[in-house]
């Protein structure tokens, strides 16, 4: 097996470019990320997405994205499949747990990772099921509750509310999300409080919702019925975490199906967070 510390293989920032590789390469493995995700990813945390190249060309891949003063997220982890088990990979891997040092670090890990990950330290959760399909169309949300453009809405609120089902501030990331081009984001007003918030954006297959945060099933589905109305012709997708039984019932009740399975891991203790209003991630890579 090559070495790769004998090898002409260097692993640097990467730079705002190279984040649409990383998508493709994301595409390829079947994780199906957002159209504009890249340019949300790379203003968060500019020093949080490593690459590794062999002879100047690209081959592996991690974002390890700092949020506050205590909390990481890692994802993109990647090798080209002709270099896996070389041990390219794992120097990337060490690479990005070292700008992660003591922090509590989340990520969405991968059936065929997950037992890697344990043996880094990382400990299950609970996991998330990627449900696609097509929703009915017009569900209504309960009464007195209006769906409006989150971008309407308060900023400072709607960061409020974000804070509830993420262990970290991360405002920055929320704004330019609910923001960015080939999306929309809508949020559930009742009386001048927030009950939900969700934005759907396109992506190389079907199209996102993430994140799903509600204050009762009926809110979650008039909003995932809404915004699958707003994207083209096409399923959406959303990764339900298992932790709200109430959001497993729901992805079944809009006939949606199974078709993707990760694991929250966390390095530390698993956040405390509105297990019941949690009914979808926001992403793979950003937690």
């Amino acid at each position: 097996m090559p070495n790769p510390a004998e090898n002409d293989f260097a692993i640097a920032a990467a730079s705002a470019e190279d984040i649409a590789l990383l998508g493709a390469w994301a595409h390829e493995e079947g994780w199906n990320p957002g159209l504009t995700d890249g340019g949300v990813f790379f203003p968060t945390d500019p020093g949080g997405f490593l690459i590794g190249r062999l002879d100047g060309v690209p081959v592996t891949s991690v974002s390890v994205v700092r949020y506050g003063p205590g909390h990481g997220f890692l994802g993109f982890y990647l090798t080209r499949p002709h270099l896996r088990g070389q041990g390219y990979g794992l120097r990337t891997w060490q690479a990005g747990t070292a700008r992660l040092a003591d922090r509590n670090t989340g990520l969405d890990g991968v059936p065929a990772q997950q037992d890697n990950y344990r043996r880094s330290g990382f400990r299950t959760c609970w996991s998330n099921a990627r449900y696609e399909g097509t929703p009915p169309p017009d569900i209504a949300p309960p009464p007195g509750t209006a769906l409006v453009d989150a971008r309407s809405v308060p900023f400072a609120q709607l960061a409020a509310y974000d804070r509830r089902f993420f262990p970290a501030p991360r405002d920055g990331f929320l704004a330019a999300w609910i923001t960015a081009p080939r999306r929309t984001a809508l949020a559930a007003v009742r009386d001048g409080e927030l009950h939900g918030l969700a934005v759907v954006r396109e992506c190389r297959a079907a199209s996102r919702i993430g994140p799903l945060y509600a204050a009762s099933p009926q809110v979650a589905a008039a909003l995932v019925s809404t915004l699958a109305a707003t994207v083209p012709d096409g399923p959406v997708a959303i990764d339900v975490p298992d932790l709200n039984p109430a959001a497993v019932r729901l992805a079944g009740e809009l006939g949606l199906t199974p078709s993707f399975g990760t694991a929250r891991m966390y390095t530390g203790p698993q956040p405390v967070i509105d297990r019941a209003g949690y009914y979808g991630i926001t992403s793979l890579e950003l937690g």
